[in-house]
């Protein structure tokens, strides 16, 4: 067909590129003076049929692409039809797609391969946040420009959020590229896109792809084959880089990352982590010994108020120093996985950490950040870390969740008694609505941390609980002693009043029990009573309730909170322990025996706050994720309430 001289209103210069169903033109408007590229559909080359679906297709993606503005998406400026061809006006792009930089076998540095990753994250999380998802993303719809910038291209199968172009049971996609939800054509949604992403950084940091073979094996292995590590074919590459990797390509769409941001927040602390693999090791002789932890002085009586005198045995003893001890001249060696035969040496200056996986690349890479500051042992299943801790005692143990055998949960669990000095981390990739309710509710975890973990982050988390356990160790004999009546009372929010009669009919005699049947009553009491613990069932005005205790924990940690939910959702679980550090959580209907245990726990816990406010600052929440206009809503509620414990908190 040749070239023809204009199309509608726009001077036609040459051809940038041929398809099976049309040609992208390089063009130009002389309206506004600008160059563009034409994508066009030769209405005479389909049979009416396919015609008609291809049109169907070709107007849903300007449709699609048109309500999206963003610097890393190919704009769309027009769009027509005459008796012969349809098109799409849009962005021009000086460059090559990222298909064709790989066919040419182009070598991109870790550092190039984030910025690529970053930039196609940006792009695509924008466009769900706008409510449609590509549902094509592979490396010849990335267009790069000139420049390094790219572009994201080719929305022809984007499904809008209020689509009906396709239906369960079709298959979409480009197999290389496809989740498992897409070869079996159920429900595509935005971490469809996140796995095709996935497969792609996988391309870029190896130059392959995790799954290759004919069409029908790429399929079975997406849909049964763990993908291998990245590092597996480059040992220069991160723990964190696999990781990432592996969430992102998980096969339930549950356990990919649930956001483009949190993909690439992953994805770049990955390539950090591996940037600095590639840098030489430090010189031994040159590393001096560091301590731990400086330990706030006022925090022992509190610690051991909170401590509550559980502990079986104490850590022997760690040494404070003011000032770092002369240089080692090697750092100590890392822990073989099995548990050693003899006590780990105590030298007045390190704290003990055992790290539990099942991945010894995990371990590996956990030992490489920690073991310049502490003793760090590995153990690869709980059964081996619980013999050695029982044994040896530890003052920090940081455990993955899923592990043959014995989950991370039970494992901690059973530390709770085994060794309660022994402050908890539940590291895990995975949202598992029960691990994570079950860590905070049975295994009382310090911290929830995801991989891939932060390195910054990780270590800012294990210092603090390396303090807590230095304070647990020189606990007292005597436990804390209980008052026999409280002041302060338990207001159960709930607009029904079964659960109130029932918390009553326990705890009348030790403390006030009130009830509000929403939260506006719910502050009015909070106002004029010194409020201990808060039982709410959040299920009636949900969002509201949710800020309302992200705020209240940022002006009022000393205010415990149990939460009643029939809520599956594991992400908001985490955002609550997070950002509201909600003390426990209760599954309609509600257990009695469970929720008596939860309630006596939670008041202890306010009376060590009392008799040592240090306590809460350990208790410090991230800034809550709240909107503006019912943040400003709650905080007038607020102002009217009074610190009991502030008077004493520095």
């Amino acid at each position: 067909m040749p070239i023809p001289a204009s199309i509608g209103k726009y001077r036609v210069d040459g051809v940038l590129g041929q398809g099976g169903m049309g040609t992208v033109y390089r063009a130009f408007d002389p309206a506004i003076q600008r160059p563009v590229a034409i994508k066009t559909v030769n209405k005479g080359t389909l049979d009416p049929i396919n015609l008609q679906y291809a049109l169907m297709r070709f107007r849903h993606e300007a449709q699609a692409v048109g309500r999206l503005t963003h610097p890393r998406i190919a704009a769309i400026y027009d769009y027509g039809e005459d008796a012969d061809i349809a098109y799409i006006v849009m962005e021009l792009v000086n460059g090559k797609s990222l298909f064709q930089h790989m066919q040419e076998q182009a070598h991109f540095a870790l550092k190039e391969v984030g910025e690529i990753v970053r930039q196609l994250l940006d792009g695509l999380g924008y466009a769900h946040e706008q409510g449609v998802v590509h549902r094509d993303v592979k490396p010849s719809n990335i267009l790069v420009n000139s420049d390094g910038r790219i572009k994201i291209t080719d929305f022809g199968i984007a499904r809008l959020d209020s689509s009906t172009l396709t239906q369960v049971g079709e298959i979409m996609g480009s197999p290389g590229y496809m989740a498992p939800e897409q070869f079996l054509g159920t429900e595509i949604d935005a971490t469809s896109d996140l796995y095709s992403v996935g497969i792609i950084a996988f391309e870029l940091l190896l130059g392959r792809r995790p799954f290759t073979g004919s069409n029908p094996e790429i399929m079975r292995a997406v849909l049964n084959d763990r993908p291998p590590n990245p590092s597996s074919f480059n040992q220069k590459l991160s723990a964190q880089l696999d990781l990432a990797v592996h969430k992102a390509l998980a096969k339930e769409k549950s356990e990919r990352f649930q956001s483009a941001r949190d993909f690439a927040d992953a994805f770049l602390k990955g390539i950090d982590a591996s940037i600095r693999n590639t840098l030489p090791e430090p010189d031994p002789d040159s590393l001096a010994e560091v301590a731990t932890q400086r330990i706030d002085d006022n925090l022992v009586q509190a610690a051991r108020l909170l401590a509550g005198m559980q502990l079986k045995a104490p850590l022997p003893p760690l040494a404070r120093p003011a000032t770092p001890a002369a240089p080692r001249t090697a750092p100590p060696a890392a822990q073989p996985a099995a548990p050693p035969t003899a006590p780990p040496p105590a030298d007045g200056k390190k704290a003990r950490i055992v790290f539990v996986d099942d991945e010894e690349r995990i371990l590996t890479a956990l030992k490489s950040i920690f073991r310049s500051n502490y003793h760090v042992f590995t153990a690869t299943n709980g059964a081996q870390a619980l013999e050695f801790i029982t044994k040896f005692r530890a003052h920090v143990v940081v455990s993955d969740q899923r592990m043959p055998e014995m989950t991370g949960v039970q494992l901690l669990r059973q530390l709770k008694d085994a060794a309660p000095n022994t402050v908890r981390i539940l590291l895990t990739g995975y949202s598992d609505l029960a691990s994570i309710v079950g860590s905070i509710n049975e295994g009382e975890v310090f911290r929830f941390v995801s991989k891939p973990w932060d390195n910054r982050e990780i270590q800012k988390i294990v210092a603090e609980a390396v303090a807590i356990a230095c304070e647990l160790q020189e606990a007292a004999a005597a436990p804390v002693a209980a008052a026999d009546r409280m002041s302060a009372g338990i207001l159960v929010i709930d607009p029904g009043d079964e659960v109130f009669r029932s918390v009553r009919q326990l705890y009348a005699a030790t403390c006030p029990v009130l009830h509000a049947t929403d939260l506006d009553e719910a502050f009015k009491v909070l106002a004029d009573r010194e409020i201990a613990l808060i039982l709410a069932d959040i299920e009636s005005a949900r969002d509201e309730a949710i800020a309302t205790f992200k705020l209240l924990k940022q002006d009022h940690p000393e205010i415990l909170t149990i939460v009643i939910t029939e809520a599956s959702d594991s992400e908001l679980v985490i955002e609550l322990i997070n950002q509201a550090q909600i003390f426990r959580f209760l599954n309609k209907p509600v257990n009695l025996k469970l929720l008596a245990q939860h309630v006596q726990l939670a008041l202890a816990r306010y009376q060590s706050f009392k008799q040592a406010p240090q306590l809460l600052q350990q208790h410090k929440v991230a800034q809550a994720r709240v909107g503006e206009s019912l943040a400003e809503k709650i905080r007038g509620k607020l102002g009217s309430l009074r610190s009991w414990l502030r008077p004493v908190i520095r």
